[in-house]
């Protein structure tokens, strides 16, 4: 069972005692906080398993007078940006009332950041895989401020695995070779791996001796994940299998499973 009003109630709390503005701010005569190299999760796809995973987003704030304070928040969907939104579409961090760890660099600029922990079945459905925007929002010690709703993006992704079996071991020349593999990924709801389904994966082979796998064929996963493949035995190598990826789940290749040919 998913476990999310209570997280729904303290994204509301948080939104009104942190930055619920609707975009830059400032007094007159005074300077927006100037914001850049915002990243999460060192820039790559933030990709969870049946597991929690905690990751960090960090940016640099700079404004004459120092910087006070700053935030972020991971938001999707057109109701998102609305700080009374529900946990659905918001992603708090996990300083709840507390807003970003700023450390000074010089009197005019800090480095800013905070964690995010994804935990599966708790505040992760498998429905919330997908792309998600990073707001950012930076308060200056003379109280200008700065809000932008969608600095950057990123995919919240479920972990992959893909296996692959290539027999019989040895083969005589020129007889079939079967090669077998199933691609599966993290089932949020469950806490499982389930197989991915009609999914396109390229059987790839790469001869003993060079370093270059080279695509022979495409199958789809079964309902259950499965894949499988003739083909004819020529020459000593290793077979694998390679998923692209999609905008939900990374991509992923098989280690290569070594086949004699004799």
């Amino acid at each position: 069972m998913r476990k999310r009003a209570a997280f729904a109630v303290l994204t509301a709390v948080a939104a009104l005692a942190g930055f619920a503005i609707p975009g830059a701010y400032a007094g007159e005569g005074q300077r927006e906080v100037e914001i850049s190299n915002v990243v999460l999760d060192g820039g790559k796809n933030v990709v969870v398993d049946t597991y929690d995973k905690t990751v960090t987003v960090s940016g640099t704030f700079t404004h004459p007078s120092g910087i006070q304070d700053a935030d972020f928040v991971l938001w999707r969907g057109p109701d998102g940006a609305n700080p009374y939104a529900t946990y659905d579409d918001r992603i708090i961090s996990n300083e709840y009332y507390v807003h970003a760890d700023c450390v000074a660099s010089s009197a005019t600029t800090s480095t800013c950041s905070q964690t995010f922990t994804f935990e599966p079945d708790w505040t992760l459905a498998n429905t919330d895989a997908g792309t998600w925007k990073v707001s950012v929002q930076g308060v200056a010690n003379d109280d200008s401020g700065t809000h932008t709703a969608d600095y950057t993006t990123t995919r919240l992704q479920r972990h992959a695995e893909l296996t692959v079996n290539a027999g019989p071991e040895p083969v005589a020349k020129g007889r079939t070779l079967t090669v077998t593999g199933k691609l599966t990924r993290a089932n949020w709801d469950t806490l499982d791996h389930r197989g991915y389904t009609s999914q396109p994966v390229r059987l790839q082979f790469r001869k003993a001796g060079t370093t270059t796998y080279t695509t022979v064929k495409t199958v789809n996963t079964s309902s259950t994940g499965g894949l499988t493949a003739t083909v004819a035995a020529s020459e000593d190598g290793y077979w694998r299998w390679n998923f692209a990826g999609t905008s939900t789940t990374p991509a992923v290749k098989a280690t290569g499973d070594f086949v004699d040919v004799q």
